[in-house]
């Protein structure tokens, strides 16, 4: 897992003293049904003496702490826009507003929108929120029910921050609780409102130990370091592994922007840290931690058990605290008396139930990969659901591991992960290649029956996928000197659009395998393709006018049967090692009603090529064909290349062939080096001069009705990766 991360200069800083505490904690005293939440015992100790749980689960009726900052920073924007004193009672405020025009404006992963939008409707002021493009309708429709407008934005949380900024710039409000650029005095009231919440478990419980805090863009851990760290307590932060802007930043020592993917953990999905916000956490807190989905869910389940009710954000303190090690608690000073309070932040609501991400055994994490529906929306009659689930998944078991990650998404929907195990520098890099879309099918099983592993794409290639992030993850071990990339594809099956953004991305190594499944053998070649389309021409008219009309369609069977003839030839004729040529006709269309003649019949081919042939030598091969029908028969034809892909070879005696030749030998027994029939992204990769091979598990039924992979082999395939890293990345 990601270690924690310590900070021992923090032991000994001291936060500056707040101000306006007594104007806050007034103003809050007015606010509709206040009272302190309540602090809970828990009754599992977690290596410590006690532990306390804040439930922030009914601040003000709403479900989040988030309206005690989003209703001091409005109201204290609102006074200074009215030119009134800070200690304003409310309801002078209120008949204030009535004769001034002002509008709210706030960005939000939910609670904060929410609170912003109850806000304008206790001073009767409009209020638009804008949400990440991600957001579910039910917590749309409640930030809707407060009486706002709530604006969708087409990307990422921190896309919608600019969005409401830009948006409230013709004299509107913008309530927010992330500071940039101009925009840093707002942000410091949301954090001075949070404070009422320290100040309350002061007054019900005294000193602590240690509070754990989790982070967003970071101003509620700001509000909970000022108040801890002037009276010595130690703070932890957490996160999602998949949004840990605040964790890296901590890790290089300054203010970093991450790309983060969606979790559960949605009020924590934030990029970019607010600038106020890291001085104070960089110098004041002792410890940060990030968890996955996953143990945020199970923290959430215990906490159910017990009665409370707290979202994914509420538990992600308690997931922390579960997860540290005696080392991480001794590094924290923590004892069997030490005295602990998490902070839950919010109240149960709907989320999709996470996978694990912690196995690390090859054949399980393939189960799981199988069990994620990653069918390829170009195909079949009924489009699959895209990549996005499973490189989401992907994504996050890399981060749950430290391993640095990269979206890559230039076609909506269609995203490829990379991660990344940086060397020390001086070493040869190795890419690992799979593709993480299968063909449409309905068997997401995953079941292992006597060493198989059953399901779609479970050998095509699920298996070859799985073995590829255990070596990523192993190589992080290894201490080596070059890089480690492991490319998550998409869209294989069809154009292959993920290895080509990958590349255009300007991903490269000095060398790679693919690990699609080859039964253990090495590929070190294979065949390209072209494919065309044929268009015989007629002529159209009234089925009655055998005079006037040419049908198309029978004339199209002239070239069928000379295209017969032709693929025979090609399979007499030269071959390589991935076998000889051959051309098949695979769709046939044509004709528009029963009563007419079709003026055309459109064949589209396809013509597997041998090193050497290229789309241009294809295309004159079929317009000979049609030449010559031209010459025999009242024929008229045309053809045109749609799309085509190299094929590929690597030389036996390249270095790289003889490097994993002997790896492959060496934990086998035995090595097996051919050419195959079928292309592969291997052949993007080499048009890129990188050295690639083709090795993967073995198994059968690929586009099958019964897919399997051998689970055996995708251990062995796991294993010679990380030797082969080793080896040729120093």
């Amino acid at each position: 897992m990601r270690p924690v991360y310590f900070n021992p200069a923090a032991r000994t800083w001291t936060a500056p003293p707040p101000s306006d505490e007594a104007i806050v904690d007034k103003f809050h005293r007015q606010m509709p049904n206040y009272m302190p939440t309540e602090l809970v015992r828990l009754e599992e100790r977690f290596g410590v003496g006690a532990v306390y749980l804040k439930n922030e689960g009914n601040r003000f009726g709403l479900p989040s702490f988030k309206i005690l900052g989003a209703s001091w920073g409005t109201f204290r924007a609102v006074v200074q826009r009215l030119g009134l004193p800070a200690d304003s009672d409310i309801e002078t405020v209120k008949k204030a507003v009535r004769s001034h025009k002002i509008s709210l404006y706030a960005a939000t992963d939910g609670n904060h929108g929410r609170a912003v939008a109850r806000m304008g409707a206790i001073f009767s002021i409009p209020a638009e929120i804008h949400v990440p493009a991600t957001m579910d309708a039910g917590t749309i429709e409640l930030i809707r029910s407060e009486g706002a407008t709530v604006v969708v934005s087409s990307g990422t949380y921190d896309e919608a921050v600019q969005e409401a900024y830009s948006a409230s710039k013709p004299g509107g409000i913008l309530i927010q609780d992330f500071a940039f650029d101009d925009y840093q005095d707002f942000p410091q009231w949301i954090v001075d409102g949070y404070l009422t919440m320290m100040r309350e478990i002061d007054q019900q419980l005294g000193p602590v130990d240690l509070v754990i805090a989790p982070v967003g863009v970071g101003s509620f851990a700001q509000a909970v370091v000022s108040h801890f760290k002037r009276g010595g307590t130690t703070v932890m932060t957490v996160e999602p592994d998949t949004a840990a802007c605040m964790w890296k930043s901590f890790k290089r020592g300054e203010l970093t922007t991450e790309q983060t993917t969606p979790t559960i953990m949605t009020g924590l999905d934030c990029g970019t840290p607010s600038s106020i916000a890291w001085p104070i956490l960089k110098a004041g807190v002792d410890a940060s931690v990030t968890v996955s989905d996953f143990e945020s869910h199970e923290a959430s389940l215990y906490l159910e058990s017990l009665g409370i009710s707290a979202g994914p954000c509420g538990a992600a303190p308690l997931a922390a605290l579960r997860r540290l090690t005696t080392a991480d608690r001794s590094a924290l000073g923590l004892d069997e008396n030490s005295v602990v309070v998490v902070l839950c932040t919010e109240r149960n609501r709907e989320y999709t139930v996470p996978v694990s991400v912690s196995s690390d055994d090859p054949a399980s994490l393939a189960q799981t990969l199988v069990q994620i529906n990653s069918a390829n929306p170009s195909l079949g009659s009924v489009p699959g659901p895209g990549e996005t689930a499973i490189a989401r998944y992907i994504t996050a078991w890399l981060e749950h591991r430290d391993i640095e990650t990269r979206w890559i998404e230039p076609t909506k929907g269609r995203p490829s992960v990379v991660g990344v195990v940086r060397g020390s520098g001086g070493g040869k890099t190795l890419l690992l290649n799979g593709h993480i879309d299968t063909v449409s099918g309905c068997d997401l099983s995953g079941t292992i029956v006597d060493g198989k592993l059953y399901g779609r794409g479970a050998a095509d290639m699920k298996g070859g996928v799985a073995a590829v992030m255990i070596a990523l993850a192993n190589a992080k071990k290894l201490g080596l000197r070059g890089d480690v990339i492991f490319t998550g594809v998409a869209d294989e099956e069809n154009g292959s659009i993920g290895t080509q953004d990958v590349l255009e991305a300007g991903w490269r190594a000095d060398a790679a395998i693919v690990t699609e499944p080859t039964d253990l053998s090495i590929i070190h070649a294979h065949k390209g393709f072209v494919w065309l389309d044929v268009t015989i021409f007629g002529e159209a008219a009234h089925g009655s006018r055998a005079d006037l009309g040419v049908d198309a369609v029978t004339k199209a069977g002239y070239f069928l049967v000379e295209l017969d003839r032709h693929a025979q030839s090609l399979l007499d004729g030269p071959a390589d090692s991935t076998g000889p040529g051959t051309i098949h006709a695979s769709i046939i269309k044509g004709g528009e009603e029963l009563s007419s003649y079709p003026a055309r019949c459109t064949i589209s081919l396809e013509r597997r090529t041998m090193a050497g042939e290229t789309p241009e030598m294809i295309e004159k091969e079929v317009r000979d064909i049609l030449d010559k029908l031209s010459r025999e028969h009242k024929f008229k034809a045309d053809v045109k290349v749609t799309f085509s892909r190299s094929p590929f070879k690597l030389p036996l005696d390249d270095p790289f062939t003889t490097l994993v030749s002997k790896m492959v030998g060496e934990a086998l027994g035995k090595v097996n080096v051919i050419g195959a029939p079928y292309w592969t992204d291997c052949a993007l990769l080499a048009e890129k001069d990188i050295p690639c091979l083709l090795w993967g598990p073995k198994g059968e039924g690929l586009h099958a009705d019964k897919e399997w992979v051998e689970v055996e082999s995708v251990n062995q395939v796991a294993e010679v990766l990380t030797n082969i890293a080793r080896e040729f990345c120093g």
